[in-house]
C-alpha cells in the first residue's frame, strides 16, 4: 500500500497521527450516537486524498498536499440502515474500526518513539 510506505517513512507521521486522533473522535461520535434517531455516521476521508495526490505525482520527496492536505469528515449517507429511524450507526462496525484505529495509532506513536530512542543513543555517543 503506498499510503503505508509513505506514513512509514518518516515525512508523514506528524500528519498520520493528526488522521488517526481525528479519526477517533469521529468514531467516537458514531458510537455516542447509535441510537440518535436520523443521525447517519460519519467517516475520515484522507487516505482517499492522499492516494490520488501521490497518483497524480503531485506529490515529491516531502509530504506536502495541495490544498494542505485537509482532513475532511465525510457524512455517509448510504441507505444500508436496517432501522426504521433512518440511523445507519453499526456498533459492531464502529467497535472494529475503532480497534484498527487505536493499533494504528499506537504503532505511529511507537514509530516516533524509535525515532527519539535513535536520537537519543546518538547524543550519548552509543
Amino acid at each position: 500500500m503506498v499510503v503505508g510506505k509513505l506514513l512509514f517513512s518518516g515525512e508523514g507521521i506528524e500528519k498520520a497521527l493528526d488522521v488517526a486522533w481525528k479519526r477517533n473522535e469521529v468514531i467516537s461520535e458514531n458510537i455516542a450516537n447509535v441510537d440518535t434517531p436520523g443521525y447517519k455516521r460519519k467517516d475520515i476521508q484522507f487516505e482517499d486524498y492522499l492516494n490520488s495526490e501521490l497518483k497524480s505525482g503531485r506529490i515529491k520527496s516531502k509530504l506536502k498536499l495541495s490544498g494542505g492536505g485537509t482532513i475532511r469528515v465525510v457524512t455517509d449517507n448510504a441507505n444500508y440502515s436496517y432501522r426504521l429511524d433512518g440511523n445507519n450507526v453499526d456498533i459492531e462496525r464502529e467497535m472494529a474500526v475503532m480497534a484498527e484505529n487505536t493499533i494504528r495509532y499506537y504503532t505511529l506513536i511507537n514509530r516516533i518513539n524509535g525515532q527519539f530512542n535513535k536520537i537519543r543513543t546518538i547524543i550519548r555517543g552509543g
